[in-house]
């Protein structure tokens, strides 16, 4: 029975941690993870040196191509292993919807967590020690308003993987929907850069705050993202989701 009204939490119990196919997702959620902010941080450091810092709007375009088509990759190749999910956010409103117990999202998110350090503290070491890009609210915008744009943000990230993953009469081809959730974020890293930064995701805001020792605002991108998976998948499920009667999708209109 869920946990609480209008969701389908479930606890799971301890003896999941011991299951093959449990240790697997968590070992690949912590490489997968891994990987992800290696990439994503590594393309932010290349991207602010070849701008040079006179043109900002292309650091974030460049930014936002690297880190579309690592979440499309790599949500891709993780997603027979573990779910692909790389992102706490993501993890806590699966669970929300019933998708994964509450045990094993606690399992995802300390895998994703420790995943990220270990990246950031590897480009820390490969960079001779370089500062990290931590996520930092832009000049005017207050934490409030800073909650607020990221859990906007990661509402449209959960809606779209509702809508192309999670939803039985999704329209995208079969395997496309990872590659829209990656283009998704791309076009989110672009709207959000001249706010927070577009985080979406505590994971990849968590490893450079900790390689740095810069945590000014860090609640910020646990807030945001945390509201605004789980009521994504909430509203998508009591306004569109109709597993019982695939006639609730468009029809087409009768011809004359």
């Amino acid at each position: 029975m869920p946990l609480l009204p209008m969701t389908k939490l479930e606890l799971g119990h301890r003896g999941e941690a011991w299951e093959p196919g449990c240790l697997r997702a968590v070992v690949g959620e912590l490489l997968f993870t891994f990987l992800f902010v290696f990439v994503g941080v590594a393309s932010t450091i290349t991207a602010g040196k070849a701008a040079g810092g006179a043109d900002e709007a292309s650091a974030v375009t460049a930014a936002a191509m690297a880190q579309a088509l690592v979440v499309a990759v790599l949500a891709t190749a993780g997603f027979h292993v573990s779910g692909g999910h790389l992102n706490p956010a993501v993890t806590l409103a699966l669970a929300v919807g019933g998708h994964i117990t509450l045990f094993r999202s606690a399992l995802y998110v300390v895998a994703q967590l420790a995943g990220s350090s270990l990246a950031c503290l590897l480009l820390r070491c490969l960079t001779g020690g370089e500062a990290t890009p931590v996520h930092a609210l832009a000049d005017g915008v207050g934490p409030i308003q800073g909650v607020v744009a990221e859990a906007v943000f990661t509402f449209t990230l959960l809606l779209v993987i509702c809508a192309t993953i999670l939803d039985p009469r999704k329209a995208a081809p079969p395997g496309t929907g990872p590659l829209l959730t990656g283009l998704l974020v791309g076009a989110n890293t672009v709207a959000g850069g001249a706010l927070t930064g577009a985080s979406m995701n505590p994971a990849r805001s968590f490893g450079p705050a900790l390689a740095t020792g810069v945590w000014a605002h860090h609640w910020v991108y646990w807030v945001g993202p945390l509201a605004g998976g789980p009521l994504a998948v909430v509203a998508y499920e009591l306004l569109f989701m109709d597993v019982d009667d695939a006639g609730g999708a468009h029809q087409p209109l009768p011809q004359e």
